[in-house]
């Protein structure tokens, strides 16, 4: 078993995998950043579903992108911060993604929210990803 050292680019490569192959879900190791990245996206509803599994004692997180035979709402999914080069922004300078119609993950003091609830709640962070 290899070890990963950053979750949540297997997430986003694992999410890009499955919809290069028109596959409607997806299955990853459990861990608590990747579900609220997760549950922001579907709250945004760029995923249909996302729950957790027990396998072997193990959590599993389930990621349904889209329904069977329904073309998956993401276009692109592109990580921003890696582990060798962070990258922050404040408040009033959080990007905005192909001129509103995607949007921006970010890792703030209040948790993990949309770029727009953390404009809204005039909290910077951590930019995780962006979608669109």
């Amino acid at each position: 078993m290899s070890t990963n050292t950053d979750p949540i680019a297997d997430m986003l490569t694992r999410i890009r995998n499955a919809m290069a192959v028109n596959r409607s879900q997806v299955s990853l190791p459990y861990s608590k950043i990747n579900d609220s990245i997760a549950r922001v996206l579907a709250d945004k509803g760029f995923l249909q579903a996302v729950g957790t599994t027990e396998e072997d004692g193990r959590k599993q997180l389930q990621i349904t992108i889209n329904q069977e035979g329904s073309n998956a709402a993401i276009t692109e999914i592109k990580r921003l911060s890696t582990p060798g080069r962070r990258m922050y922004a404040r408040a009033d300078a959080i990007p905005k993604v192909k001129g509103g119609r995607g949007m921006v993950v970010i890792s703030t003091s209040s948790g993990i929210m949309s770029g727009d609830q953390a404009h809204t709640k005039q909290v910077g962070g951590e930019l995780i990803c962006e979608v669109y």
